[in-house]
Order: C-alpha cells, then structure tokens, then sequence
C-alpha cells in the first residue's frame, strides 16, 4: 500500500496519509531508534541523529508500506516495513527499516509474529556495532 509521509515523528515513527484520505500514525516493524520525544523520558544518545536521517530519508515523500502478520501495536499503530521507490529506473526500492539499521541508527527489536526480517536487521545492526557506525561509535550502549 503506498502512503504519503505528512510527518516524520521519530526515527522509526511516521505519520502518513493513505490513499482513500484517513490518516495513520505508522511504526516501523524490527528495529527500534533512540527516544526523542517520548513522555517522561528525556532525549536518548543518538535519537535526533536517528530522527534526522528518517526524515531525510522519507519525510514528505511517498512509501510503500508492506505489513506482517500483525497489522496494530497496543498504542493502536500500523506496523510496517517502509519502501522508497527506486532513485533510478530500474534500480531497487530501499528498504527504510533495513537502512536504519545499517548505519547504526537503530537496534534490532523482534516482536514475534512479525519477525519476517529479524535476521536481516541482526545481520545489520551486528555489522554497524563491529564498524563503530551510528549509535556503536556514539553512545554508550
């Protein structure tokens, strides 16, 4: 399903605007990014970097988010996998979820029955920790 991004709300938060107008606050499926604008919880290392690249990445363009076998969390999100379009014909899509998680910017978070990535995202974070990027090189984990 392809959705339009009206707001980037975190580094793996989004809200977007679906086809038929209803708007849907989306959070991404296997990874999980540094609070920046939870209640009660201050700032963490690494989230405005998070939140930065995310909105580079997606903000005000169209996605295409592609779900698991859960469709809500218990706050009542959608939960997806996000895809950008090709750069360039012919080209692949990039994987949101899976981008993040290789530069470091997001932890791995499997939450069974959506866990179809689960190995990607581990591949990935393990590789950025070895590489010292994002979050490995910056924060204290």
């Amino acid at each position: 399903m392809n959705a339009r991004v009206t707001r980037v709300v975190d580094g793996d938060t989004i809200d977007v605007e679906l086809p038929g107008g209803d708007e849907e606050t989306v959070r991404y499926i296997g990874i999980d990014t540094p609070e920046t604008v939870k209640p009660d919880t201050p700032v963490q290392c690494g989230g405005p970097r998070a939140h930065e690249v995310n909105e580079r990445l997606v903000g005000d363009r169209t996605v295409t988010l592609r779900f698991d076998e859960e469709l809500r969390d218990v706050y009542g999100r959608l939960l997806a996998y996000v895809y950008l379009p090709p750069s360039q014909p012919g080209g692949r899509p990039l994987f949101v979820n899976a981008e993040l998680a290789r530069r470091g910017l997001a932890r791995t978070l499997t939450i069974p029955p959506n866990d179809s990535f689960a190995a990607l995202f581990e591949r990935l974070a393990t590789r950025a920790g070895v590489l010292g990027r994002g979050l490995w090189g910056s924060c204290p984990l």
